[in-house]
């Protein structure tokens, strides 16, 4: 594989996968970028000289469009970023069908309709796919049982491409990001902020009470996500395949058993 390579991500157009379509753009590979909204892809094609291509990736027409517009344009594909998701809560016992139904086919069916499309061209290239999971797969919390479960199920399905096509020279990894800055996030940490009665803190009282707890003690950037979505794809993780990234500041590091022992932890008392 040339060292300018051809990848389309997915969710390209806000968070971690426009951050991700910069950078590989700026590294000089060209990058299509897909989504549901118009309007961010073409701000990273006009700013980072990316390829706008909006669609639903949960739509097996739309996913195999996806796949001939960058053959159209570039000739080829090297790489996949399986970043578009959505999250949703809910207990098992009282979610949402539709709220179910919506994160499966977004998180999970859309990543297998695009590998489907792409594998034929990945396997002439021996190209590599990157799934962006979150620590969700790995750790879960309350109420969220949707978005865990479709996480850990993009975790399994990266994986098993790893399996079946690893020998053929098709590579494929996860990345497991902690809680970072990004769009999705943001509405999350302002709905906590109102819910814990943050004040005038809004998100940044969020953020910072959501990761007070982690050895590192903020929240990640888009840009250090990028960054191991990057080597992950490059020729210099050559022999990483099936493997599990967490980016998360240390969260999943933790025991939590532990935090009963540091003193210096003050609750911040029940929500109002």
């Amino acid at each position: 594989m040339s060292d300018r390579r051809v990848v389309i991500v997915t969710g390209g157009g806000t968070g971690i996968g426009e951050a991700t379509a910069r950078l590989l753009c700026g590294q000089g590979h060209q990058v299509v970028v897909s989504g549901r909204r118009t309007e961010p892809l073409e701000r990273v094609e006009r700013e980072a000289g990316a390829l706008a291509h909006p669609c639903d990736a949960g739509d097996p027409e739309a996913a195999e469009s996806l796949v001939r517009a960058a053959l159209a344009a570039y000739g080829r594909l090297d790489g996949l970023v399986l970043n578009a998701g959505i999250g949703r809560g809910g207990a098992v016992g009282d979610l949402s069908l539709a709220d179910w139904d919506e994160v499966m086919r977004t998180n999970v069916t859309g990543p297998l309709l695009l590998l489907r499309a792409a594998i034929p061209h990945l396997l002439e290239s021996k190209g590599a796919v990157v799934g962006v999971a979150s620590v969700s797969a790995l750790r879960n919390g309350t109420g969220n049982a949707p978005y865990a479960t479709s996480k850990a199920a993009l975790l399994q399905l990266c994986r098993s491409v790893a399996v079946d096509y690893g020998r053929q020279g098709v590579r494929a990894n996860v990345v497991c990001p902690g809680w970072v800055r990004t769009e999705m996030a943001d509405r999350r940490m302002a709905r906590f902020a109102e819910e814990a009665d943050l004040g005038d803190g809004g998100l940044e009282a969020a953020y910072e009470e959501a990761t007070r707890l982690l050895p590192m003690g903020r929240p990640g950037e888009p840009r250090e996500i990028a960054e191991a979505i990057g080597w992950l794809l490059s020729p210099s993780a050559s022999y990483v395949n099936g493997a599990v990234l967490t980016v998360d500041g240390g969260a999943t590091a933790l025991d939590p058993g532990t935090h009963a022992f540091d003193f210096r932890i003050a609750p911040r008392g029940p929500l109002r």
